[in-house]
């Protein structure tokens, strides 16, 4: 089949609109045409080089489409479902899988870096010559092929351009406060850095019933925007006092937890310095995978807990 697809051929330069082909679909395979892809700050990394992936390579991860065929051992979906791809599929029977930790799927980690699917190869081509799939989605494209784990069905009614946010920015800040860490009812949560991560971090907090929610950004107007997703104080995180203010509004103590999703390194201070002694730190942004992030040797102590 021949599709058009985004395809980066070189760091630093423009995505470029070609012509690919689409391999034959293997069993597990679920062909989605896609109605819309999020870019995400991920996908920029790749393109400015500070996220190392093979070229020449298809983008994107947040896509949400319908589902044209499936492979013959799908039975999940099927022609016609509306879903949502996730960048994280799983085999569901390696050792993290069966240790309900599918987000370390073995076959995921060993496969998804090197641009090809869980049988170890791509789809794509161009001119006979492979072309790599980005986080097993490769959204950016008219249709996309993910395992059947990667096809999430959704209700027909949520329309495309807002379903496919769901496929990165909402699950994971959601998941981090309903799963990663489980925010108790009534806990107080901060809230660090306020783009589309961070608000649905703030979003998974007022879910799960905290009962303050602090919002921290450097921006009036994101902090305002996080009212609206159910914090209830702002904080400007460029004050001198930050770390006074979350204490003087969490009994002394420090937040519950602290959500970080600034991708910077004064933002990753902050949240160990925020946290109360046995509380839960998680860190959702990143900045390059070969930077060092100092923190004071004192804000690590406390019993306090780490996700990443």
């Amino acid at each position: 089949m021949r599709f058009h697809a985004a395809v980066l051929h070189r760091v630093g330069e423009p995505l470029v609109v070609e012509p690919l082909e689409m391999g034959a679909l293997g069993p597990d395979d679920v062909l989605v045409r896609l109605g819309a892809s999020g870019l995400c700050h991920t996908d920029l990394e790749v393109m400015t080089g500070s996220l190392a992936y093979p070229l020449p390579i298809v983008l994107g991860h947040e896509g949400a489409g319908v589902v044209e065929a499936v492979g013959r051992d799908v039975t999940v979906v099927r022609p016609g479902d509306h879903v949502v791809c996730s960048w994280n599929p799983h085999c569901g029977h390696c050792f993290y899988c069966e240790r309900d930790l599918p987000i370390l799927c073995e076959p995921y980690k060993r496969h998804e870096p090197k641009g090809v699917l869980f049988d170890g190869r791509s789809r794509l081509s161009r001119a006979g010559a492979p072309v790599h799939h980005f986080s097993v989605v490769s959204s950016h494209a008219q249709y996309c092929v993910v395992p059947q784990s990667g096809a999430i069905v959704v209700p027909r009614d949520i329309p495309f351009d807002r379903a496919c946010l769901i496929g990165c920015g909402v699950m994971t800040g959601v998941g981090a406060a309903v799963r990663a860490v489980r925010v108790e009812p009534g806990a107080t949560a901060l809230v660090i850095g306020c783009g589309a991560v961070g608000l649905n971090a703030v979003q998974g907090a007022r879910i799960a019933g905290a009962g303050q929610i602090l919002a921290a950004d450097l921006a009036a107007g994101r902090r305002e925007l996080a009212a609206s997703f159910g914090a209830t104080h702002a904080i400007d995180a460029g004050a001198p006092d930050v770390v006074e203010q979350v204490r003087a509004l969490t009994g002394g103590r420090g937040a519950d937890y602290v959500f970080e999703a600034a991708g910077h390194p004064a933002a990753f201070r902050l949240a160990m310095e925020a946290v109360r002694p046995g509380g839960h730190v998680v860190f959702l942004g990143k900045v390059n995978v070969d930077q060092e992030v100092p923190f004071r040797w004192g804000s690590l102590m406390g019993e306090k807990r780490i996700v990443r």
